[in-house]
Order: structure tokens, then C-alpha cells, then sequence
């Protein structure tokens, strides 16, 4: 109980490290899942009352009235199954999901030992990402380091701190920042990742408008740009991953693979991976689905 497959992580300890992201949400699905339930157990002690109720409304024709009470209270106990659900797969997936994309995103990068800087754009969760790749970083041996970079200064205080807690505070530093305008130079760091934080650019704009797509897209290119030639880029994002996947074919990547989906919040997701050229390149690139990732 409470042990992960992966690593042997006790998410107990994982929770009180890192917390939960959108606690709100969470509460939010739990009591409207309980209210469906009590609405579905009154349903069946006042089901003849209900009955009568809806016969009130069909002018006395007995079996539309219970096949229309059958029919509500069903649809009440399916809505509390549904947002159990949902807020079980939320809760799984703030932690103990978001750990296991992190091992899958730093898998994709082979050689650590060479990695000098790298980059977790968003350093969402409190630097789940941030920290498996510092984690992997010492493991290695390697003298580089790692920089999140996050919109809120709270944030990337709770961030360090979750650093000290896993011991890899001396491989992480923090930055404010906008994904859309990098304060960082062309061509400067080995290894950018991102875990579920490019959707949420351009949100304001509203996330089907053509506003917050462009807004993306600037965050794409803004990764790209910061990358050193032959360097390599792994993200993990909800729903709009086909978009980036067309914009760095646009930018010339190279080696790009997506993963297959993997459900996170109740939205599709999937890991894509891409290498910078070492020298300019003409044409799209090839993209391959690599299930290995998952």
C-alpha cells in the first residue's frame, strides 16, 4: 500500500513532498460525486414518491411516470460513478502519474553525463519533472544543471524547496519567467523538458481560439530556439500535442516521436520527443509514433 511500481516512491511521502496542484478542483468533484450519490440512495427510499411526483407531470399515465423516475435515478447514480472517477483519476494523476511521465521523459534523454543545462519549462507540480531530472542528473555524476523556469515566484519557491527535500538542491535553480519570451539566449541549453505546462499558454485568450494556438506556438518556438544544435527536447502535454508536432516539423526538428496516449485529468496526452539539427536542414521531419516511451 501506498508503493510505487516505479522507483519503490512511497506517495504518501511523494504527497507531502510535492503537494497537490488545483486542490480546489479536487474538492470540487469529491462533494458533487457524494451529492449525486445521497441524490441516488434518496432515489431509491422516495422511489415511489418520486413516482408519483412525475405521474403529477404526465397527467396520471403510471408507467411513462416510472419508467421517467427509472430513467432519473439511473442517470444520478451513473453522474456519482462519473465524478468519483474523475476525481480519482485527477488525484492519480497530480502525483503519482506525473512521477512516472517524469522517469518516461528523462529515459528519453540517453546520455546525461554530457548534459551541461537543461531546462524544465514550466516546472509544473512543484518540480516533479525538475527534480527526477536533477535526480538523474547526480546519479550520472554530471556537474550541470537544471533550471525551471515558472510564471509565479511562489511557485518556484516551493520548488526549491521540494529540492532540498529530495537532496538534489545544488542541480536546480529557479527563474520567473514568460515560456512566450525566454530570458535566455539563443542556443543555450542541452536539454529542455516541459510536463503538461504548454497547454495553458495563451489561456487567457481562451483555449480553442486561434489566439491561444498562435500564443503555443510562440512557446514552441521559444523552446526550439533556446536549444543547442544536436540538442534534444522532451515534452508531455494535454490535448495539443498534434499542433506542436506540426510546429517542429515547421522549425526543421529532427527524430520526432510521440508516444501513445495516456489519460491524465481526464484528457488525452501524449510525451513528444524531437532533436535539434546540428546544421540547418531543408524539408519536414519525420514523424515516428515510438511506444517505447510508454
Amino acid at each position: 500500500m501506498g508503493k510505487s511500481t516505479n522507483g519503490n516512491r512511497d506517495w504518501t511521502q511523494m504527497y507531502a513532498i510535492y503537494g497537490m496542484e488545483q486542490r480546489q478542483t479536487l474538492i470540487f468533484l469529491i462533494c458533487q460525486a457524494m451529492l449525486f450519490s445521497v441524490l441516488s440512495v434518496l432515489y431509491l427510499l422516495y422511489f415511489d414518491l418520486v413516482c408519483n411526483f412525475f405521474e403529477r407531470i404526465f397527467s396520471g399515465a403510471g408507467g411513462t411516470a416510472r419508467f421517467a423516475a427509472g430513467i432519473t435515478g439511473s442517470v444520478t447514480a451513473l453522474s456519482a460513478l462519473c465524478l468519483f472517477f474523475a476525481a480519482a483519476n485527477f488525484f492519480y494523476s497530480s502525483v503519482p502519474l506525473h512521477f512516472d511521465m517524469a522517469q518516461r521523459i528523462v529515459s528519453a534523454v540517453h546520455d546525461w553525463s554530457s548534459v551541461k543545462l537543461a531546462l524544465d519549462l514550466g516546472c509544473c507540480g512543484r518540480g516533479i519533472l525538475l527534480n527526477a531530472v536533477a535526480t538523474q542528473m547526480k546519479k550520472e555524476g554530471s556537474s550541470g544543471r537544471v533550471v525551471g523556469l515558472d510564471r509565479s515566484k511562489r511557485t518556484t519557491l516551493s520548488t526549491l524547496r521540494a529540492a532540498k527535500m529530495e537532496g538534489v538542491g545544488e542541480y536546480v535553480t529557479c527563474r520567473e519567467g514568460d515560456a512566450r519570451r525566454l530570458p535566455f539566449p539563443d542556443n543555450y541549453f542541452d536539454v529542455v523538458v516541459s510536463g503538461v505546462f504548454v497547454h495553458t499558454v495563451g489561456r487567457e485568450y481562451g483555449a480553442r481560439t486561434a489566439e491561444a494556438a498562435a500564443e503555443r506556438m510562440r512557446a514552441v518556438a521559444e523552446l526550439v530556439r533556446v536549444m543547442k544544435p544536436g540538442g534534444v527536447g522532451v515534452v508531455w502535454d494535454l490535448l495539443h500535442v498534434p499542433e506542436y508536432v506540426l510546429r517542429l516539423q515547421e522549425l526543421n526538428m529532427e527524430d520526432v516521436r510521440v508516444s501513445e496516449r495516456v489519460t491524465a485529468f481526464m484528457v488525452s496526452s501524449h510525451i513528444v520527443s524531437f532533436r535539434k539539427p546540428s546544421q540547418h536542414v531543408h524539408g519536414p521531419a519525420e514523424v515516428r509514433l515510438d511506444w517505447r516511451l510508454c
